[in-house]
């Protein structure tokens, strides 16, 4: 039998976890948490948070504290389940138990999933902010979502990290489970995909019997969506299996969703034959928003988190935007801990420019943002007078290779990219490649005032 939970017995359970978890974490973890029904019959306790995020980290950081702490209020052991719920149908479900009916704990729509979707409820196209920036990739999305596979198939997204990629991938997994329940959805990402697959492989007693299933999991869904497909390059055993998937899927007219933080033709390390899949329909790319889509993103936010929306808040809106211009996440993150800062500081500091510099200071002494590796190809390819193209080759000609190795050079000196990173920028080249260009650069530099010159030049057109 399934009962409402005293709150005065409850009161005890959180005064106990309050001696027990630092504060800043009882506050954050704890206090969003709420009973929803006690079964003494089966020993469990059913929790709820409104917050998937939270619910998560608490199944797997205070789970054992919270049954410990139970355990010494109510003198028995009992289970604690807690899953995340919408505050609505947490006061829905509160009201179902204490009218004595059963309901489950987790919304319909959430059951239905199960553990092979890892779809996040919060992105939605109603709160993706569209720019001049994303308008053809959302207003694509939205089309496959209504119309899976009758539209565009496939759909291959692109963009920088931090864009708004995955968002729209959630997006359109959200919809189609809300508007064609009898459709089947599977969100991976790539690495998801690669690990499954391994472990098929891998599986000693019945490897057959283990890639089956990954076949049938795979290529039975109505709809299939991929995030950062750029990590299974160099992965063969991965992409054959995906081509197949691939075909599998096409064939039997099933939408397939891909995105990736370049174009497909960028991806110089995977297979011709599915490079050539994922240009089959559309291919539509992401870019930096402009300052007035990072001002509403934050403005949105900012209202979305019940923040105080005032002149202060809106100056720091607006600084913020113009600082971080090439990532949504940094973007939205720099709020985040603003408003976290504010409520668990001494004093609960108001949120000012002046409080924001002082908190942000990752953020406001960071290297310019307006420069990034397109840019500093830009201004070197205009300098050499040289094709980009011949930029990101491999040609080894001096012509080429000199302008190549400053400008990989400038890439490691003005931006926050990686070795890595940068070799992704210059056609894929390894990171030992790009180590030894600017190790050239900075020895010649030393013996070279005319080089030094004219890597002093080119900074400054790039940084004007």
């Amino acid at each position: 039998m399934k009962v409402t939970i005293d709150q005065s017995r409850w009161a005890e359970v959180m005064s106990i976890l309050k001696k027990n978890i630092p504060e800043v974490s009882f506050k954050t973890w704890i206090v969003p948490i709420r009973p929803i029904y006690r079964d003494d019959e089966k020993r469990v306790l059913a929790l709820a948070c409104s917050d998937q995020f939270k619910a998560g980290l608490i199944k797997t950081r205070y789970l054992k504290e919270i049954e410990s702490a139970l355990s010494q209020v109510l003198k028995k052991d009992y289970k604690v389940n807690i899953s995340y719920s919408t505050d609505e149908d947490i006061n829905e479900m509160l009201s179902e138990v204490g009218s004595g009916k059963e309901k489950k704990l987790i919304p319909k729509s959430e059951d239905r999933s199960g553990d092979e979707y890892f779809l996040n409820p919060k992105y939605t196209f109603d709160n993706y902010i569209v720019g001049s920036n994303n308008n053809y990739a959302h207003a694509v999305s939205l089309a496959i979502a209504e119309s899976p596979a009758e539209v565009y198939n496939p759909l291959f997204i692109y963009g920088g990290s931090g864009l708004g990629k995955t968002h729209l991938m959630h997006a359109i997994g959200n919809y189609i489970l809300k508007h064609h329940p009898e459709l089947k959805v599977l969100y991976v990402s790539s690495e998801m995909f690669t690990n499954e697959l391994i472990q098929a492989l891998n599986d000693p007693n019945n490897s057959n019997r283990r890639i089956n299933f990954f076949k049938e999991k795979y290529r039975g869904v109505d709809v299939l969506l991929i995030d950062d497909i750029q990590f299974i390059e160099g992965k063969e055993a991965t992409q054959e299996e995906l081509f197949h998937t691939f075909n599998t899927l096409y064939e039997f007219q099933k939408q397939i969703v891909l995105s990736s933080d370049r174009h497909p033709s960028k991806l110089t390390s995977l297979d011709e034959r599915l490079k050539s899949r994922f240009q089959w329909n559309i291919v539509a790319d992401v870019q930096p928003p402009d300052f007035e889509t990072r001002v509403a993103i934050l403005r949105q936010m900012a209202e979305q988190e019940n923040m105080l929306i005032d002149d202060d808040l809106l100056q720091v809106i607006d600084l913020l935007a113009e600082k971080i211009k090439f990532n949504i996440r940094d973007l939205e993150s720099s709020l985040t801990r603003l408003k976290s800062y504010s409520q668990f500081m001494p004093g609960n500091p108001k949120i000012t420019v002046a409080f924001a510099k002082q908190t942000l200071t990752d953020v406001f002494n960071a290297k310019d943002s307006t420069i990034n590796c397109e840019k500093i190809k830009n201004v070197v390819c205009k300098k050499y007078n040289i094709k980009l193209t011949d930029l990101e080759s491999s040609k080894r000609k001096r012509e080429f290779t000199h302008p190549r190795q400053v400008a990989m050079y400038l890439c490691r000196e003005m931006t926050d990219q990686s070795l890595p990173q940068i070799g992704k920028q210059f056609g894929g080249k390894d990171h030992t490649t790009v180590l030894h260009a600017c190790k050239k650069i900075e020895d010649e530099i030393k013996t070279s005032a005319i080089l030094a010159e004219e890597i002093k030049l080119i900074k400054d057109e790039i940084s004007q």
